[in-house]
């Protein structure tokens, strides 16, 4: 795990790779309840019959579920011992793969860019999740955050 303790810090990190996480079970039970939560019950996340004589063979998760998963991973990854962080949002989300049910997924991270904000420090981390044994990620994210120290 990467620890930040100051602005400074940050903006001396522009450009790291801070790491990846452990991997985490992506279930159908996980997929059921985000599919509950959203009201997105396309067949190809909640029905295992049809999903299995669909593109994939299995159902798959939403793209939505597996951005919705970053901060539990990255909390591995990275910590910023500010006052106060504040998720200013996304810049760039993409979904280069299904993130079939049952895999296991990692999120790495790295820092691209830092800036003084408004007394502290907007970042931008870019994150990719990986399913285990995929050829390309299911997820990459750049997640933006005001830091102030």
């Amino acid at each position: 795990m990467r620890t930040f303790r100051s602005a400074a810090e940050l903006l001396a990190a522009v450009g790291t790779d801070l790491g990846t996480s452990g991997a985490r079970p992506v279930n159908q039970a996980r997929i059921d309840a985000f599919a509950d939560a959203t009201g997105d019950r396309q067949w190809i996340h909640v029905d295992a019959e049809r999903a299995a004589a669909g593109p994939f063979g299995t159902t798959v998760a939403h793209g939505f579920l597996t951005l919705s998963l970053l901060p539990m991973l990255l909390r591995e990854v990275v910590e910023v011992r500010a006052a106060h962080a504040l998720n200013y949002g996304l810049d760039r989300v993409r979904f280069p793969a299904p993130l079939p049910a049952g895999s296991r997924v990692r999120a790495s991270a790295t820092l691209l860019s830092a800036d003084p904000a408004d007394g502290g420090v907007q970042t931008v981390l870019r994150a990719t999740v990986q399913a285990a044994g995929a050829a390309k990620p299911c997820c990459v994210a750049d997640l933006v955050t005001r830091y102030l120290f």
